[in-house]
Protein backbone atom coordinates (compact mmCIF):
# COMPACT_ATOMS: atom_id res chain seq x y z
CA UNK A 1 0.00 0.00 0.00
CA UNK A 2 1.36 3.40 -0.73
CA UNK A 3 1.78 6.09 1.67
CA UNK A 4 -0.74 8.26 0.27
CA UNK A 5 -3.53 5.40 0.13
CA UNK A 6 -2.58 4.77 3.72
CA UNK A 7 -3.46 8.00 5.00
CA UNK A 8 -6.52 8.39 2.84
CA UNK A 9 -7.44 4.95 5.02
CA UNK A 10 -6.75 6.30 8.38
CA UNK A 11 -8.24 9.88 7.58
CA UNK A 12 -11.40 8.46 6.52
CA UNK A 13 -11.57 6.60 9.37
CA UNK A 14 -11.04 9.02 11.84
CA UNK A 15 -13.43 11.50 9.87
CA UNK A 16 -16.54 9.02 9.84
CA UNK A 17 -17.09 8.97 13.82
CA UNK A 18 -17.15 12.94 13.77
CA UNK A 19 -19.45 13.16 10.24
CA UNK A 20 -21.48 10.34 11.85
CA UNK A 21 -22.32 12.27 14.83
CA UNK A 22 -22.57 15.63 13.42
CA UNK A 23 -25.56 14.72 11.45
CA UNK A 24 -27.17 13.01 14.51
CA UNK A 25 -30.57 15.42 14.67
CA UNK A 26 -30.70 17.52 17.87
CA UNK A 27 -33.13 15.66 20.87
CA UNK A 28 -36.39 17.22 21.23
CA UNK A 29 -37.47 20.19 23.02
CA UNK A 30 -40.35 20.26 25.04
CA UNK A 31 -41.06 23.17 27.10
CA UNK A 32 -43.03 23.45 30.62
CA UNK A 33 -44.84 26.21 31.75
CA UNK A 34 -46.74 26.27 35.50
CA UNK A 35 -47.80 29.56 36.91
CA UNK A 36 -46.82 27.66 40.19
CA UNK A 37 -43.44 26.74 42.16
CA UNK A 38 -42.04 23.47 41.58
CA UNK A 39 -41.90 21.99 45.21
CA UNK A 40 -45.72 22.38 45.79
CA UNK A 41 -46.35 20.80 42.14
CA UNK A 42 -43.70 18.10 42.32
CA UNK A 43 -46.18 15.42 41.61
CA UNK A 44 -47.18 17.19 38.19
CA UNK A 45 -43.50 16.94 37.29
CA UNK A 46 -43.24 13.51 38.18
CA UNK A 47 -46.62 12.62 36.12
CA UNK A 48 -45.08 14.85 33.60
CA UNK A 49 -42.30 12.87 33.55
CA UNK A 50 -43.73 8.80 33.73
CA UNK A 51 -46.29 9.89 31.07
CA UNK A 52 -42.79 10.66 28.83
CA UNK A 53 -41.58 7.66 29.45
CA UNK A 54 -44.62 5.73 28.72
CA UNK A 55 -44.53 7.40 25.15
CA UNK A 56 -40.77 6.38 25.20
CA UNK A 57 -39.23 9.50 25.86
CA UNK A 58 -36.39 9.97 29.29
CA UNK A 59 -35.62 13.63 29.79
CA UNK A 60 -31.53 13.67 28.76
CA UNK A 61 -31.64 10.73 27.30
CA UNK A 62 -33.72 11.04 24.09
CA UNK A 63 -35.54 14.91 25.03
CA UNK A 64 -34.94 18.05 26.71
CA UNK A 65 -36.97 20.19 28.95
CA UNK A 66 -37.10 23.91 29.25
CA UNK A 67 -39.05 24.25 32.85
CA UNK A 68 -40.59 27.71 33.73
CA UNK A 69 -41.89 28.38 37.00
CA UNK A 70 -44.02 31.65 37.22
CA UNK A 71 -44.14 31.07 41.13
CA UNK A 72 -47.73 32.53 41.10
CA UNK A 73 -46.92 35.24 39.33
CA UNK A 74 -49.49 34.90 36.76
CA UNK A 75 -48.41 38.07 34.54
CA UNK A 76 -44.98 36.46 34.12
CA UNK A 77 -46.68 33.61 31.98
CA UNK A 78 -47.32 35.34 28.42
CA UNK A 79 -43.50 36.17 28.53
CA UNK A 80 -42.21 32.86 29.76
CA UNK A 81 -44.54 31.32 27.08
CA UNK A 82 -42.94 33.76 24.66
CA UNK A 83 -39.40 33.21 25.52
CA UNK A 84 -40.35 28.88 25.00
CA UNK A 85 -41.54 30.01 21.37
CA UNK A 86 -38.10 31.60 20.96
CA UNK A 87 -36.08 28.20 22.21
CA UNK A 88 -38.06 26.52 19.12
CA UNK A 89 -39.69 23.98 21.77
CA UNK A 90 -41.46 21.08 19.23
CA UNK A 91 -44.31 21.81 21.94
CA UNK A 92 -45.44 23.36 25.42
CA UNK A 93 -47.00 21.28 28.03
CA UNK A 94 -48.73 24.23 30.10
CA UNK A 95 -49.45 22.66 33.38
CA UNK A 96 -51.58 24.21 36.55
CA UNK A 97 -54.34 24.84 34.76
CA UNK A 98 -56.71 27.36 32.47
CA UNK A 99 -53.22 30.52 33.33
CA UNK A 100 -50.60 28.43 31.52
CA UNK A 101 -52.84 27.07 28.72
CA UNK A 102 -53.92 30.59 27.81
CA UNK A 103 -50.48 32.34 28.36
CA UNK A 104 -49.00 29.30 26.11
CA UNK A 105 -51.96 29.81 22.91
CA UNK A 106 -51.13 33.63 22.89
Amino acid sequence: MRRRDFIKVIGNTVAWPLAARAQQPAMPLIGYLHPGSPEPNSFLTEAFHKGLGEAGYVEGRNVVVEYRWAKYQYDRLPAMATDLVRLKVAVIAAMGGTFSGLAAVR
